[in-house]
């Protein structure tokens, strides 16, 4: 299983806030010892995003929900490397280290003697990830910026959110910071295919990865269909651009998603939904038809669910295979029988602040409960352990 498949791979982590630490978050998951390397006053800035907060029984300690989602299986040590000798622990834990992953700002880590060269006359071996807004060069390669900069600049919210002369209609970002999300995953993927790399050549190697370029690609057929078409996507709300129908509609008491793909499915459906005339109906006979006639297609399947309650309408496509889907509340995502059955939510049990409730990692699927690894750690926690007989630095 995969939970033990960086075992002594050691990670030395300088990343703050998401994108870095859900690549290192991944990494512990998947075995590597990870050091969280954090200023000794502040530590990662998501240690201060709450409410809310889990606090220990007597409230002498306390950890952000937002820290908790990234940051489990690491170890923390307390080094601040503006000083000299701060950044002298940091070499110390870089010698013998397999990989370092920092998001600063392009060459901000140069006057600390914490840059690739500089590391890598130590270690050669060392995998270097940066982590970073634009990237490593270009004109704006310097400049900081966050994940919902990058929803704008890389062109998801110009599509995402209700059409244009709708109410409410204007750009959306999405419920959660996917840029940096999706970030950490092509980060933990270079990661490890530079640690595979380095089993052939014996060289180590910087990897230049930016919130920029992932923006772009996470465009997908999106960003695909403009480049094939020449027309820039406009936003479509909940309806899909490529597959019809393809959206959220409303029955007599809630909605569901109807997630057609495929014309055979539609046939189904409307035969489910009482309507097989619709699937002989040549505006509605093929995918592309329909995509162009869901001005009148959508209105006929609108009112026809909504006069029925959804478990009426959920059996019968489930009799017909039509797939669909619920729009959960995250109470009820985390009582639904099959996230409980998969082992999603998973508990660890930190010596301070108590059991935490915790997701486990998609990557991890079927293995134990232990491969949960250790929770999330207080600031400096494991300075101690790792750097013995140290003040902190």
């Amino acid at each position: 299983m995969l939970h033990n498949a960086l075992r002594g791979v050691k990670v030395v982590d300088l990343s703050r806030i998401l994108a870095g630490p859900w690549c290192t978050q991944n990494l512990a998951d998947l075995g590597a010892q990870v050091i969280k390397v954090e200023h000794p006053e502040r530590g990662d800035d998501t240690r201060g995003w709450g409410p809310p907060d889990l606090r220990s029984a007597d409230g002498s300690a306390s950890m952000s929900a937002y820290f908790m989602a990234c940051n489990r299986g690491k170890q923390s040590v307390a080094i601040d490397f503006s000083t000299e000798e701060g950044a002298a622990r940091v070499r110390e834990l870089v010698a013998d280290a397999d990989v370092l992953v920092e998001n600063y700002k392009a060459g901000g880590l140069r006057k600390y003697g914490l840059d690739y060269a500089s590391l890598a006359r130590i270690n050669p071996r060392l995998v270097y990830l940066s982590i970073t807004g634009y990237g490593q060069s270009g004109p704006m390669a310097g400049k900081p910026g966050y994940d919902y900069v990058f929803q704008g600049m890389g062109g998801l919210m110009s599509y995402t959110g209700q059409p244009d002369g709708t109410p409410g209609a204007g750009p959306l970002r999405t419920g959660v910071a996917v840029v940096d999300l999706m970030t950490g995953m092509y980060a933990t993927s270079a990661v490890l295919a530079a640690l595979r790399q380095r089993d052939q050549t014996g060289q180590g190697m910087p990897l230049d990865i930016c919130l920029l370029d992932v923006a772009v690609a996470l465009n997908a057929n999106q960003g695909a269909n403009y480049l094939v078409s020449g027309e820039a996507p406009k936003r479509s709300g909940n309806a899909h651009p490529n597959c019809a129908p393809y959206e959220v509609f409303a029955c007599a008491d809630g909605h569901l998603i109807l997630a057609i793909g495929n014309d055979g499915q539609f046939a189904r459906f409307s035969a489910a939904a009482g309507h097989p005339e619709w699937a002989a109906d040549a505006r509605y006979t093929t995918n592309s038809a329909r995509l162009a006639h869901m001005d009148s297609l959508r209105p006929l399947i609108a009112a026809t669910l909504a006069g029925a309650a959804r478990k009426r309408w959920t059996d019968a496509f489930d009799a017909a295979g039509v797939p669909w889907g619920p729009i959960h509340t995250l109470d009820e995502v985390f009582a639904h029988p099959q996230v409980l059955h998969r082992g999603l939510l998973q508990t660890a049990t930190h010596p301070t602040l108590g059991a935490l409730r915790l997701v486990r990692n998609p990557l991890l699927a079927g293995s134990p409960p232990e491969a949960l690894g250790a929770p999330p750690p207080l600031l400096g926690e494991h300075t101690e352990a790792v750097l013995p007989n140290s003040a902190i630095l």
